[in-house]
């Protein structure tokens, strides 16, 4: 009995201990339940916050975002042109990093597009031998070749040859040239000029750029009008004109004349140097125009890197052509025939109108 009794308070303590087992076992689960939802609980409450912040940081970005900026495009045809001449081919966009091999044939285009437009360009200085010419250039400095062709026939009747202007009055000269600007300097030059051409080269002028730039008022922009007009010989005229558009065109960077002569001459044959010259200051004349650039009735707008720095729509633009392109009188009192085809009229002379 008394092991009986004993074997059942063995059972009955190992059962209890069993239940406490179970009980502390069940605790534990139940710590570890809560942890895991304490951690699931941040981890909501860390997404809700990112979230949040991404949210937040794309409205700040779309608030941030600038106005999409208007691209303006070039026409695929031109509206500038003379009747019967081919419109541009296509739309070029010449890209930032232009290949030399891209440049050169842009370049040409540009040329051969500008042909079409002016076939009757021409020096823009009445003239009807190289001395004429000579000193009708060193006159254009700072003026217009209008005013210096409408100066010029009172100073060739009455000094014709070299010997004549060098043996003249100066005051008298002076007096004549009076409306060109500048008419004391340019008495000087253009007596000096005449001088030098007697006494170093029989009163002929020379047909070398050697000799040319050797003359009082004479430098090289002034040597190739007279050896490329004159003498048939090429050579590239960089005036303003010439600066401001192989600029615009991104023909060259460079900024000083003799640089530019070299830069844009390596783009050309030689044979199309005093022609080339004739495209451009005639663009520049009557539509590339310094302030306002007839953007909208530009033959090679489909070419020009600058397209949109000027007037682009085509009516607008029309009313800044100027010369025959604008329904005006040409710079000559005498201009080639060619012209006069083309439906330009001579320029009025001094005092006229």
């Amino acid at each position: 009995m008394k092991k009986a009794a004993s074997a059942k308070k063995a059972a009955s303590a190992k059962g209890a201990s069993s239940k406490a087992s179970a009980s502390k076992a069940s605790g534990s689960k139940t710590t570890v339940s809560k942890a895991s939802g304490s951690k699931t609980s941040a981890s909501k409450a860390t997404a809700s916050k990112t979230s949040a912040s991404k949210k937040a940081a794309k409205g700040a970005a779309v608030r941030k975002a600038p106005a999409a900026k208007k691209v303006v495009v070039a026409p695929k045809k031109a509206t500038a042109r003379l009747k019967g001449t081919a419109p541009a081919k296509a739309v070029v966009h010449p890209p930032g990093d232009e290949s030399p091999t891209a440049l050169v044939r842009r370049a040409r285009r540009i040329n051969r597009e500008l042909a079409e437009v002016f076939p009757y360009a021409h020096p823009e200085l009445d003239f009807e031998n190289p001395f004429q010419l000579v000193v009708a250039t060193v006159l254009s400095a700072q003026t217009t070749d209008l005013r210096v062709n409408q100066t010029t026939p009172s100073l060739f009747a009455k000094y014709p040859t070299p010997e004549d202007l060098a043996a003249a009055n100066p005051e008298e000269v002076e007096e004549i040239l009076r409306p060109c600007g500048f008419f004391r300097a340019k008495t000087k030059s253009v007596i000096g000029l005449s001088k030098a051409l007697v006494e170093d080269f029989g009163g002929e002028v020379p047909g070398r750029l050697e000799d040319l730039v050797k003359l009082p008022g004479v430098g090289r922009k002034t040597a190739f009008v007279v050896l490329g007009n004159a003498f048939g010989r090429p050579g590239i005229t960089v005036d303003t004109h010439f600066q401001r558009l192989v600029r615009r065109w991104r023909w060259t960077g460079e900024s000083d004349p003799d640089k530019i002569e070299a830069a844009v001459g390596a783009l050309f044959p030689k044979s199309d140097w005093t022609d080339l010259s004739h495209h451009v200051i005639w663009h520049g004349r009557r539509i590339c125009h310094a302030r306002k650039p007839a953007c909208g009735a530009c033959p090679i707008a489909p070419l020009c890197p600058a397209y949109g720095e000027g007037e682009t729509d085509p009516e607008k633009a029309k009313k800044l052509l100027k010369y025959e392109k604008g329904g005006f009188p040409g710079q000559r009192l005498k201009p080639p025939q060619a012209y006069l085809d083309a439906g330009g009229t001579p320029a009025p002379p001094l005092g006229a109108g």
